[in-house]
């Protein structure tokens, strides 16, 4: 996406302004006790990283402490469950991300919650860059190159990702299907776990979060060959993006982050977490790190975010079909639910 300055302002304001006109009473007494913020994934992924940097910025505003509490496993489904069955008032609340909110649903039987049904918006945190990676001694320097030796090998090419229905999962498979190229997953337990296996050597290429991308790419250690979403990064705007370099038009796989509460829990709590949120993300020290990551803040009204992820929702269900699902699991949909039981 591609936010001007001017834009982030306008939308800054009118989504603080929406929170500022909400009654201050309706929510009194709110917090009585310490909030904690659940990330789906290990420690040091882009969720947990954005989760701590706003952590300590919602301590004070709420007047209680605010805590990280990782609960993995199941692709970020144990995580969100764990959240949609918390009581709905607004102290226990979910650090979604793509996987959990939009591709699960689609992808599992049975997640043991349903987004739309159990989880409510809160606020949309950063919009998160991926890149595709590759190590720097590949003997590749595009995409098209990268591909042309995942033909030319029998093998084909290894991508790792930071779990089946992740992000960096669905990237790799929509380019092995869309380019007809012989492109085989190997699954790691979160991102810092995948990116490892990257400088490793022991696959091929990662379609990786930017922000955990900028370290070993300083140091020499990976380079990039394509951005993931459909327009280019403000980051690293010379790097071309997948569609540009493919003409797949529809590849557009950037990854989100945002906050949600139980379903249930009252308004006026969840405009009150809105609007201390929206204001962490406004101070100058929390944009600095953000942008330095590269990471995209995108403050939105509650409104405006239930708003986004029912698009996503719609824009997920279309691209993850049954014939994808047949095509990248075996079973289809329902073996990708057995094989994370």
């Amino acid at each position: 996406m591609d936010w001007s300055d001017g834009i982030w302002r306008a939308r800054f304001a009118f989504a603080v302004l929406l929170c500022a006109i909400t009654p201050a009473i309706s929510a009194q007494g709110f917090p009585d006790r310490p909030v904690t913020l659940v990330v789906a994934y290990p420690p040091g992924g882009t969720g947990d990283v954005i989760a701590r940097l706003i952590a300590g910025r919602l301590s004070t505003s709420l007047g209680q402490p605010t805590r990280v509490d990782n609960r993995t496993g199941a692709s970020g489904a144990v995580g969100a469950r764990y959240v949609a069955q918390a009581a709905a008032d607004g102290h226990t609340l979910l650090i979604g991300q793509t996987a959990e909110i939009v591709a699960n649903p689609i992808l599992m039987k049975d997640a043991g919650y349903d987004p739309g049904r159990d989880l409510q918006p809160v606020a949309f945190l950063a919009m998160v860059p991926v890149v595709l990676a590759v190590p720097a001694n590949a003997p590749y320097t595009s995409l098209q190159q990268m591909l042309a030796a995942a033909r030319a090998s029998k093998r084909g090419l290894t991508f790792v990702s930071g779990g089946p229905g992740t992000t960096s999962h669905l990237a790799g498979e929509l380019l092995r299907l869309r380019t007809q190229t012989r492109l085989i997953h190997v699954p790691a337990d979160g991102a810092n776990a995948a990116f490892n296996e990257l400088l490793e050597g022991r696959v091929d290429f990662y379609f990786a979060p930017y922000p955990l991308a900028i370290g070993p790419l300083k140091d020499g250690k990976v380079k990039l060959l394509a951005s993931a979403p459909a327009k280019r990064m403000l980051a690293e705007p010379t790097l071309a993006t997948v569609a540009e370099q493919t003409g797949i038009r529809s590849f557009d796989i950037p990854a989100w982050v945002g906050v949600f509460a139980p379903k249930g829990t009252p308004s006026a709590v969840v405009e009150r977490l809105n609007r201390d949120i929206n204001l962490a993300l406004a101070q100058p020290e929390v944009r600095q790190q953000f942008a330095a990551d590269g990471v995209e803040i995108v403050p939105m009204s509650v409104g405006q975010f239930e708003d986004f992820v029912k698009a996503e929702a719609r824009r997920y269900s279309d691209l993850l079909n049954e014939d994808f699902c047949s095509k990248v699991f075996y079973g289809g949909c329902e073996g990708f639910s057995a094989g994370l039981q």
